[in-house]
């Protein structure tokens, strides 16, 4: 919705930051009008604020956004033994700007482990993995990747504000977590997943299931922190065994939770193959798409991005009956084990649709807009000779041509609008909203 309704993306920032306790943590999840909802441990649930919101601010502009006043919750605090709680909080009279909201979920997640990675928690972005860090030693390299994506961003923003103790604070926490990092994630082809309580490692060669996971590997690339030549060396990994180009599917651990002694958490309660437990879970096959175009194998992520195109999967009547869903909405997951190979799951519901259409649209087509500045940034199929682009902006009409007569993945385009070269050092159009139709052609050189 950013391109076309920013400000529904403003609304459901400012709302979803009212759901904050004072201590920096979140509801898991709520239900209105009331707002009883569930307390936990999760570790990335109050770190998509701050996500959200820089993403928001890199299009938009829209600056004013973090001068916005937003009340807390109240509620009583989780013991380390207490899965969750499930109450209705109370709503402070107490409120703060929506920055403050960000940089209270960015320090009540700065806590470290003993490999110097941030704590797991009851769980991260996998929610399955909730028996991996529950008696507070856990560990998670995903996470690692995530807050130093957020913390990075947000020093900057601190300092913009004059904040400069809190970036300082930030920044060298950034540090600390990049060693534990190189010291203690790398297994030699591919970054670990987790550690648990006991200090065991996840998603590492010396682990009979779940040897490797998608996520460390991609976010490595997409959090710009990781080596770059660890990073190749992981997604060669990833190409090797994640990757089903026969099934169509793009897994997101193998093998699966099964029989080993260790307890993942409710993970381990799906049948091999299906859902988190080493199917295709599709929100980390996109970041495994945007992983690619970070490492320059364009090519490969658009083959990557029409293999998991949910229509590709019906083509026949044969495949049609295998996927047994939708073929026009992404699918939650694709199930990888034999007697469900290729099998849709869950369909109209998962935020795989967002991350697959700003993929496409930015990542691949090189849409990319800052505040009424346009410019076309794309990584495409080098056998791609042209494509269009047709955009509303408010009552304007802009069709937008990407010509590609020199087979490249990627470059630096020559512009011309409505018939006209621009200098050559210009990478953008400022859009008008005059009600007119424009043409913007952009030849790759």
């Amino acid at each position: 919705l950013i391109w076309t309704r920013p400000k529904l993306i403003r609304d459901q920032i400012l709302s979803s930051a009212a759901r904050q306790f004072l201590e920096g943590d979140v509801q898991h999840w709520w239900h209105m009008p009331t707002g009883r909802g569930v307390r936990t441990h999760f570790s990335d649930d109050l770190l998509w604020l701050p996500f959200v919101v820089n993403y928001y601010l890199n299009i938009s502009e829209d600056y004013s956004i973090l001068e916005e006043k937003i009340s807390f919750l109240n509620g009583p605090l989780l013991k380390l033994e207490q899965e969750d709680s499930y109450f209705t909080p109370e709503t402070t009279e107490e409120s703060a700007t929506l920055y403050e909201h960000c940089a209270r979920a960015l320090d009540h997640s700065l806590k470290l482990g003993e490999h110097n990675l941030p704590l797991m928690g009851g769980g991260d972005w996998n929610d399955g993995m909730n028996k991996v860090g529950h008696e507070g030693k856990g560990e998670s390299v995903w996470l690692a990747w995530f807050l130093i994506f957020n913390l990075k961003n947000f020093s900057k923003i601190a300092e913009s504000r004059g904040e400069k103790p809190r970036g300082e604070i930030w920044k060298s926490h950034i540090v600390k977590i990049k060693k534990g990092i190189d010291e203690n994630a790398w297994d030699g082809q591919w970054y670990r997943r987790a550690f648990y309580d006991d200090g065991t490692p996840m998603g590492s060669a010396e682990n009979s299931e779940c040897r490797i996971d998608s996520l460390a590997q991609t976010w490595s690339i997409i959090s710009g922190a990781g080596d770059f030549n660890k990073s190749l060396q992981a997604m060669e990994s990833v190409e090797k065994n994640l990757v089903k180009q026969n099934e169509g599917i793009i897994l997101l651990l193998t093998p699966p939770f099964n029989k080993s002694s260790q307890n993942p958490g409710y993970i381990k309660g799906y049948i091999p193959g299906v859902r988190e437990n080493g199917g295709q879970y599709t929100h980390a096959a996109i970041w495994c798409i945007q992983a690619y175009i970070g490492i320059g194998k364009s090519k490969r992520a658009v083959e990557l991005f029409s293999m998991i195109n949910p229509i590709n999967h019906s083509l026949s009547k044969l495949e049609a009956m295998r996927y047994k869903v939708e073929p026009f909405v992404i699918a939650a997951d694709v199930y990888s084990e034999w007697p469900h190979i290729g099998r849709g799951g869950w369909t109209w519901y998962t935020g795989s649709a967002g991350w697959m259409y700003t993929t496409g649209i930015e990542s691949v087509l090189g849409f990319q807009l800052i505040g009424n500045k346009l410019k076309i940034n794309p990584h495409v199929n080098s056998d791609w000779k042209s494509y269009k682009i047709k955009y509303r902006h408010f009552t304007t009409n802009y069709e937008i041509e990407i010509k590609n007569p020199n087979g490249l993945s990627t470059g630096k385009g020559k512009i011309s609008l409505d018939g006209k070269l621009l200098a050559n050092d210009q990478t953008f159009i400022e859009l008008i909203d005059d009600g007119q139709n424009h043409l913007m052609e952009v030849e790759l050189i």
